[in-house]
């Protein structure tokens, strides 16, 4: 169970500076064709990750009751995200046994 949660806090991790260096890139685009690659990254990391929270919302719904900073928090750390959740249904079926 803590090399789960060690795997999900680190993926968060890298997922946010993967984020935070395509938006630097945005702003301050770098030389080359890092530039263009980077842009392709992150219009391909937005289309999944907005695909996960339709999983999300598929999968989880019935089970949890969600917010929107649920929603947004899929959004941004995508399966790492996902599987936070699944953890909490997990833990909430074996409490009802």
């Amino acid at each position: 169970m803590k090399f789960i949660n060690f795997f999900i806090i680190t993926g968060k991790a890298i997922t946010l500076l993967a984020w935070l260096i395509m938006a630097y890139n945005l702003v301050q685009p770098f030389e080359g064709n890092i530039a263009v690659i980077l842009n392709i990254l992150f219009a391909v990391t937005l289309f999944m990750h907005g695909f996960q929270v339709v999983i999300f919302y598929a999968r989880f719904k019935s089970r949890l009751r969600l917010h929107k900073s649920d929603y947004l928090n899929v959004l941004t750390f995508g399966i790492f995200s996902l599987l936070s959740y699944r953890q909490q249904v997990l833990l909430s079926v074996n409490k009802r046994k």
